[in-house]
This record gives C-alpha cells, structure tokens and sequence, in this order.
C-alpha cells in the first residue's frame, strides 16, 4: 500500500484513543468516533479526525478498529443506525477487539463477510498504558487476508499478535481464558491487600515484599498501586470484569464445566458494583472489602 492506510477507531475510552494515538505516531491517518465528546476533542488534539458517527467515521477506511464495551455495542457499531459495515468498501477489514463470547464472534464475522468485509477477532489485552505506546497483545484469529489487511494497524498497534487460527472465534475463546485468570488474580489482590491491612502490616511493605516473593502476580503489582495512592481513577472498571466473568460463567454452564473460583470472583466484582463502584477501576474490590470490615485504606474518608 503505497499511502499510509487510513484507520478508523470507533470507541476512543481508555484503550481506544491509546490506540488511535499509536496509529497516529505509526503515520497513519486516523478517523474516530466516540459517543463522549470530550474524546473526540481529544482525539482531534492529537491530530486525528473525528467524526460524526461510525459510518462516518469508517467511509473509506481500509481499517475499522472497534474498541468498545461488549457484544451489544459491537453489534449496533457493525449492523445499527450508521453501522459501520454499510459504510466501508469490500475488502476492507473490521477488528473487533471487544471480549465477547466465541459464539457472537463468530456470528458477527458471518454477518460481516456476507457484505463483503473481513472480520478479524481480536480482543486485546495490556492496558491503557500499552495502548498508548503501541505495545498491547493481540489475540486474534480470521483468515489470511483479513489479517494481511489488517496488519499496518496491528503493528501500529501491538508488540505481540498472536495468530491463534484461520476461524473467528478462536481469538475470543483465548481472551476469555486470560479474563478467568486477571479477574481471579484481582479478586485476589484486593483481597491479600486488605487481609494485610487488617493485620496492622504497612502494606506499602506489603507490596515491596509481595511483589519479590512467590505470592506475586501482574495484576498484584499492577492493581495495587491504585490502592496504595488512594486513586480509583478507572483505567479498567469493576463493570468490565462483572461482564468478562459473568461471560466465563455463562460458558461453563452452558458446558456443565464447574468454574468456583470464578463464581467467588465474580460475585466480588458484581458486590463492588452493587455498592456503587462499578466504573471506578477495579481495584475498587479492595475499598469494598475495607468497607466491609472497617478497615481504612488511602483516599478513604477517615472514619468518625
């Protein structure tokens, strides 16, 4: 492709507009949509178009980059009022990088390359702070030429892409594994973080001690910190991980395949949600529990 490809990202929240910026440094012309505002401003600041609507926004586009909630979003994107997959031309490619279920990958796929696009399923994962350096993980699968069209944004995009299979689907089924793991490892740390603090342990020491010890995780010393400094700002929400498990969940019993961990870690989750966190970061499940058995932890009001 002799001129730079022209991405179109429709979703520009914590990850989405990490993403557009790291088209952007790669060259790329990037289009955006968002139903915020304030990130199409902020898209626009960093020299990307924004738009009016997906439609709009994908007109023309080789790549569509749909980074949006779950699988009801995904689909009004692709197939609602200003839907995406009437507006690009054919052969273009559409990633759809939402966690859904294996089954509504696969559907939206068929539905997709009935109208003449490729569809690629490619949920990823690393955070917002690797989407905005370009280094997130892809785990994606479609066919060859959906991931030959779909690689100048992939590599724009990602330091890892896994090429997990020729089938959507495949792609999604790995990313909901990988959910299992970071919910429970979540659940976990926020858990461990506040049992600490009911110790009287300095759970700043807690962390540096646990963080070069076997107990460790990535999402301990990932999510801790937010605890540590007070600062719930959402980077990823407690209302993500009550879908991405309850999508676990609805796989296991559709499968009779029992997943207990997963309940109790998800019912912490749905907990935290409940008591009116549910789109402040994740982390947010060690406040509940502080609540819970009136432990203070950092940013929480001092108790009377």
């Amino acid at each position: 492709m002799s001129r730079p490809p022209t991405v179109a990202v429709i979703g520009l929240g914590s990850m989405g507009l990490g993403m557009a910026r790291s088209a952007l440094k790669a060259g790329q012309q990037v289009r955006g949509f968002d139903v915020n505002p304030d990130m199409l401003e902020r898209l626009s600041a960093d020299g990307g178009i924004a738009a009016k609507n997906p439609a709009d926004a994908t007109n023309g586009a080789d790549v569509a980059v749909v980074v949006v909630v779950n699988a009801a979003q995904t689909e009004l994107v692709l197939f609602g009022d200003h839907g995406i997959v009437s507006a690009m031309r054919p052969g273009a490619v559409i990633i759809s990088c939402a966690t859904i279920s294996p089954g509504e990958a696969k559907s939206f796929a068929a539905r997709t390359e009935a109208a003449g696009l490729l569809y690629l399923d490619g949920p990823i994962s690393g955070g917002s702070k690797k989407a905005n350096s370009g280094d997130l993980t892809f785990m994606a699968s479609g066919s060859p030429e959906a991931f030959e069209a779909a690689r100048p944004a992939l590599d724009a995009m990602a330091a890892t892409v896994y090429e997990l299979g020729d089938q959507p689907g495949i792609g999604s089924s790995f990313k909901i594994v990988n959910q299992l793991l970071a919910g429970v490892h979540i659940a976990a740390a926020c858990e461990a973080i506040t049992f600490a603090k009911s110790l009287n342990l300095d759970i700043s020491r807690v962390f540096d001690v646990i963080t070069k010890s076997a107990g460790n995780s990535w999402m301990f010393e990932n999510r801790i910190p937010h605890v540590l400094e007070g600062d719930y700002t959402p980077h990823s929400a407690v209302s993500i991980f009550s879908k991405d498990l309850g999508i676990v969940s609805d796989i296991g019993r559709a499968q009779k395949f029992p997943l207990p961990i997963t309940a109790a870690a998800l019912q912490m989750f749905i907990m935290t949600e409940a008591a009116g966190m549910g789109r402040d970061d994740d982390s947010s499940v060690a406040r509940l529990l502080a609540q819970i058995t009136g432990q203070q932890l950092p940013g929480m009001p001092e108790k009377a």
